[in-house]
């Protein structure tokens, strides 16, 4: 062989060896990706969950929406062998967070804790940048309450009946906060001023924490929240308890009057808590969330917690929680069209 022949054969082996080595490197990346992707979709239900799962609290720390994720995340990641992370993401009314739950990957890997103002928001709120029947899949009906209305011991106010005689006398000077626009505390106070008709100012906060903790310090008079949010300060004496909203007295608060019964006749409001994730949930991951937090609400010590602050674990079928948020919707939109409710 001569020596140009011998050149060109060793310069076609490098230009095999060389298209050999990309060959087999896109083979190896192309077969990389796709196991990512296996990965990262759960095909097969029975593989559901394999990675971390965020659960979004549209909430600040402090109120029960966040205790609630604290219960579920914990008991869930055993339940299910991987982490689950509580997200705090307030503001805007809950809509901060809803969005993101809404605009998340409909993978199971994305949990929304919902309650009272997920169902007022469509009538308060002329645009929302979700859609809360059509972009959110129901999980499970987790728990209801009711609110107390409570106020600042430094005030000689002591019933239902001295507040509206009091609101009476000085209409637009008394001040109530809430935990914002369109919260059950904010609504349930709208409701109570239209049946007793009084005048009080509205303080909005950015969740029940700053709520309580400026009732407190003597910055508002009064609020409803949430029984748990304001029971150990009742019954610390640090809150003076007037009323509770809902139809019968609770059953950890037995002295103190339902407002219905205490001077507003057919007053109730009910507070509740759900779960839901993004639309389009796969049918079998829908159904393994739902049977592993209804068996986490049985739990006697999750029952137990829930009891100690005031809520009643509920439970059930997503279909039961659909049926909740569309009776909410309905309820709340007159509330809010009769009080001229806007967004701040």
């Amino acid at each position: 062989m001569s020596k140009t022949q011998r050149a060109e054969v060793t310069s076609s082996a490098r230009r095999l060896i060389h298209f050999a080595s990309r060959a087999l490197l896109i083979l190896l990346v192309g077969s990389g990706a796709a196991s990512a992707q296996t990965a990262s979709t759960p095909s097969d239900p029975d593989k559901y969950p394999s990675r971390t799962i965020r659960y979004i609290v549209p909430y600040p720390p402090g109120g029960f929406n966040d205790t609630l994720a604290r219960i579920v995340s914990q008991k869930l990641s055993e339940a299910c062998g991987v982490p689950v992370v509580v997200e705090n993401r307030s503001g805007g009314g809950t809509q901060i967070g809803s969005e993101a739950a809404a605009k998340a990957a409909p993978d199971g890997y994305t949990l929304l804790g919902v309650a009272f103002a997920f169902g007022s928001n469509p009538s308060i709120y002329k645009t929302l940048p979700y859609d809360t029947v059509k972009d959110f899949t129901p999980l499970i009906f987790a728990g209801q309450s009711q609110n107390l209305l409570v106020i600042r011991p430094s005030m000689s106010i002591s019933s239902v009946k001295e507040l509206i005689d009091h609101a009476r006398k000085n209409p637009g000077k008394i001040s109530y906060g809430s935990a914002g626009i369109g919260s059950s505390n904010h609504l349930s106070m709208e409701l109570f001023k239209s049946m007793a008709g009084i005048d009080m100012v509205h303080v909005p906060y950015r969740g029940s924490g700053p709520l309580v903790s400026d009732l407190l310090g003597g910055h508002v008079d009064l609020a409803f929240d949430n029984t748990p949010n304001v029971l150990p300060q009742v019954n610390a004496d640090k809150l003076r308890a007037l009323g509770v909203s809902s139809k019968t007295r609770s059953a950890l608060a037995v002295n103190v009057p339902t407002v219905s019964e205490a001077g507003v006749p057919g007053y109730e409001v009910t507070v509740w808590f759900g779960i839901v994730g993004p639309a389009g949930m796969r049918l079998e991951i829908v159904q393994k969330l739902n049977a592993e937090l209804n068996a986490i609400f049985k739990m006697d010590d999750v029952k137990r917690r829930f009891v100690d602050q005031g809520v009643e674990p509920v439970g059930g079928t997503p279909s039961q929680l659909a049926d909740q948020i569309r009776a909410e919707i309905d309820k709340w939109a007159k509330v809010v069209k009769d009080a001229n409710i806007q967004p701040e």
